[in-house]
């Protein structure tokens, strides 16, 4: 099953946002905090192509986007589908 990785920050509205829809879900995902962690940032930037905004969401090596993007999976039916071979589970790591 692909893992659902979260790239956040400390204090981010819209992490705390996307968090939210998933926990709603019941995915579990992987949080990677890139505050005052440059490399961990450029990793997250080369992974987004480029982006550098938080929160950006991965299912495996596919790269969901944003808070907004993944709200718009959600509102167009298509969240559920992508997640649903995703790693289950109660809560976060």
């Amino acid at each position: 099953m692909p893992t659902v990785t979260i790239y956040t920050r400390m204090l981010c509205g819209y992490c705390h946002q996307a968090k939210r829809l998933l926990r709603k879900k019941g995915i579990d995902f992987e949080e990677i905090d890139v505050s005052f962690k440059p490399s961990v940032r450029n990793e997250m930037t080369a992974r987004a192509n480029g982006r550098h905004t938080v929160p950006q969401i991965f299912v495996g090596d596919r790269h969901l986007g944003d808070c907004d993007e993944l709200y718009a999976l959600e509102a167009r039916g298509e969240l559920d589908s992508i997640l649903s071979g995703a790693n289950p589970s109660g809560g976060a790591t």
